[in-house]
This record gives structure tokens, sequence and C-alpha cells, in this order.
């Protein structure tokens, strides 16, 4: 018999939860998405001009492993103006391929083989296979609605072992819309210096929050030191499809993802670095428009979807609502598969992401205002005959 010659823990690795689906999406007509968390704005227009002018004067080769210079040298403007933060941007940030390459990095470049991730559930779907293909074990805290989906902190404290090496957190959370309060992660810093671990801090959504400031772990008390930064343009920018996000940590931390980068990567796409660079210089004001959108369309889904009778955590940040649908007495892989086969409206399973998201489904409003109406009206026929 052929033998497998696919690694274990390549082989053993769930499908995503969100693929899944938009896999059955593709095949259907007429389909209302309320799945994938892209936004449906183009990129702004002097972003894009920027592009098309990095190319046009002939700026198709590599950059420094590390990006260029300049991109560098605004991100730690920006980050210094927003959250009061400091980065070399010589040797301490890093231009990925998106925020998937950045926790790609972070993960390979901290963890030994068999040491423990602690994260907080439910997240993004990418957060345990990535610590399972570092070679780490993934080690859920689940959180609740009544703790404003924050993970209670005496469970991720007993959660820490010798093993233990690093705290992944993502806030402005997906799926469930949540935003940590300073607090809480004053807490999670505490239990991170307690037992010397990295706190890896995922913060793609940091400019779209509603009504509450963003909280830069990095710049706590005492943070600094001990924490990597993710972040990117796909979310706030309207860039996913040019592929450009970044890492922010200490010198000595960052010689190991660099290291990596450089093999792997060589360096993110020349032409989307110019592009982002105007972002950065110009394009706040589109910025604060799509996030004005957003909070209309955030309100809209929010008292829609209460309404119908599915109790919904209001988000603070990010573009998703997280309805329990409990009520119906289907469980949420069931409740999507009906709803999207009987009503041609797309979500996410809440189990997709990890413990906690049981029972949940996930509704992305990063889509037009009047296709919400639409899709909340044929959830209303749904909820009519299950609810």
């Amino acid at each position: 018999m052929k033998q497998n010659y696919l690694a274990h823990r390549v082989s053993t690795l769930k499908p995503s939860g969100i693929r899944k689906f938009f896999d059955i999406v593709a095949t259907m007509k007429d389909v209302i998405s309320l799945g994938i968390g892209e936004p449906d704005f183009d990129t702004p227009d002097m972003i894009l001009q920027a592009g098309i002018r990095s190319l046009q004067r002939g700026e198709t080769h590599y950059t420094s492993n590390s990006g260029i210079l300049e991109l560098r040298q605004e991100l730690a403007r920006h980050l210094q103006r927003l959250y009061g933060v400091s980065y070399d941007p010589v040797t301490e940030i890093l231009i990925t391929v998106g925020v998937s390459e950045a926790l790609y990095l972070a993960l390979m470049a901290v963890l030994e083989p068999g040491e423990e991730v602690l994260i907080p559930t439910p997240c993004f779907v990418a957060y345990q296979p990535e610590v399972v293909l570092a070679g780490g074990v993934p080690v859920e805290i689940p959180s609740r609605v009544e703790d404003n989906f924050q993970p209670n902190l005496k469970a991720l404290e007993a959660a820490v072992t010798p093993r233990t090496k690093a705290i992944l957190i993502g806030y402005p959370n997906n799926p469930t819309g949540a935003v940590a309060s300073r607090e809480f992660l004053l807490e999670v810093l505490r239990i991170a210096e307690q037992h010397d671990l990295v706190v890896i801090s995922d913060e793609i959504y940091d400019r779209l929050v509603y009504g509450t400031p963003h909280v830069c772990f990095a710049a706590l008390p005492g943070a600094w030191q001990r924490t990597i930064t993710l972040g990117g343009f796909s979310k706030a920018y309207a860039m996913t499809g040019w592929r450009i996000g970044y890492m922010a940590a200490p010198a000595e931390i960052m010689q190991g993802p660099l290291r990596i980068h450089q093999y792997t990567i060589m360096s993110a796409p020349t032409t989307a670095q110019a592009a982002a660079l105007e972002g950065l210089l110009s394009a706040e004001p589109h910025v604060q428009e799509m996030l004005a959108e957003y909070d209309r369309r955030r309100k809209l889904i929010v008292g829609g979807l209460n309404t119908l009778g599915l109790p919904t955590f209001e988000p603070k940040g990010a573009f998703y609502a997280f309805p329990h649908i409990a009520v119906t007495g289907m469980d949420d892989e069931t409740f999507a598969q009906k709803l999207l086969e009987e009503e041609k409206v797309a979500a996410v399973p809440g189990s997709a992401f990890g413990a906690g998201g049981q029972g949940y489904i996930r509704c992305s409003y990063a889509t037009a205002y009047e296709k919400i109406e639409e899709a909340l009206h044929r959830m209303e026929r749904f909820m009519r005959r299950y609810g």
C-alpha cells in the first residue's frame, strides 16, 4: 500500500469552517453573503493610483526583506501617533504578506516543538491550525457572552503549564466583535509577566471600533518587551487583495521572524507596499467614511437580529454580529445549512471559531446596507418557520 506522504500535523488539520460553506455558496445563485470578512468597498482611489504609479515607474523588483523603509518609517509614526508606542522602523517593523504571514512568522519564531499557546475563543479560524503547523499545542480558553466575550482570567491563568510559551489574543475580535477592556488586558499582561510568556496580539481590526477606544497591547505599561503586534491594511483600508500586513516587536524578538521571512517570502509585494504607504499618508478620511458606514450597518443588523428573536451581543469592533440561535432548537451547523438552502443567506457556524462559538452564527456586515435589509427579511421568513 502506498504510504501517506503528508505530514501528520497537516493531514489531521480540519478544513476551514468558513471555506466549507463558501464552497457551497459558489455553486448557488442569488445568495446574500453575510459570511466572508471582506470589505465590500473598493480600495480608495489614491491608494490604487499609488500602486499604478509604482508599476509605471518600473518598481517591479524585490524590496528590502523588511519592506520599503519609507513605509516602515510611516508605520512607526502611525503607531506612535495613535497609541504612543515606539518602534525602530529599521529593526523593529517587518512588512509581511498580510497578517496571515505575520501570524505564521510569530508562531514559527517563538515555539519549540510541543510548547503551548493559550488562545481565548471564539477566535479567528487560523489561530489553532497555525499553532499546530508551527509545532505547538493550542489550548483554548472559552469565553462567554456574559463576560463580553473576554475569557475568565482565573481559567486563563489556571491553563498555564511549564509548557506554556505564549498567549495569542485577537481584539477587536473575529467573530464576536468584542473589544477588550484595558482592565482585562492589564490582567492578561500580569499573567504573562508572572509566567514569563510572550503575547502575540492580532490587532488587524484596530481602526474599526465604535464608540470605544482600541487598546494597543504593546502600549500597556511593561508590555512592550514581551509583545508581538500584528496589523495590516486589509480591513480598514479595503486592501484585502493587496496582501499587505506588518509585525512590530522588539529587535531581539524580530530577528527570528525576519530570518524565516527571508527564506520563505523574500519581501512583500512591492506594488502593495507603495500603495500601503499612500494609505497611511492620505487615506484617513476614507477610513473614517468606511467606519461610519460600518457603524450604520452594525446598528441595522444587530437591531434586526434581536427583533427576530436571535439575541445578539453588541459588537464594539470589527464588522461581525454574533447572534445566538438556540431558540430554534438547531445547532449552529444545521441552522447555517438550512438558512443557506432555504433562504439563500450565507452565514458561518459559530463552532468554526472554536470553543464558546457553539450555538452562534457569525454574520458579517461588510456588505451593502440594502443587502443586509434583504437578508434580514429572508431571515424573518426563516424564523417564522423555526423560531
